[in-house]
């Protein structure tokens, strides 16, 4: 059974044995998601929400072809 733990964390599996697997990798996962979190958690400009109520306005009013 032992073995059996062993061979998934060398896989990738989870465990500290697969962070040590990805290395730098690991870091790189981290920075890229805070940086996507800060990105997602910013409120859309009031210009480009305007902007996309009109389109949405447009589409809703146009007839299917």
């Amino acid at each position: 059974m032992t073995d059996d733990k062993n061979a998934t964390n060398k896989r990738g599996g989870t465990g500290a044995a697969s962070a040590d697997v990805l290395g730098a990798n690991t870091e790189i996962g981290r920075k890229l998601r805070q940086y996507y979190e800060g990105l997602v958690s910013e409120e859309v400009p009031d210009r480009f929400a305007l902007l996309l109520q009109q389109l949405e306005e447009v589409e809703s009013t146009r007839k299917p072809e």
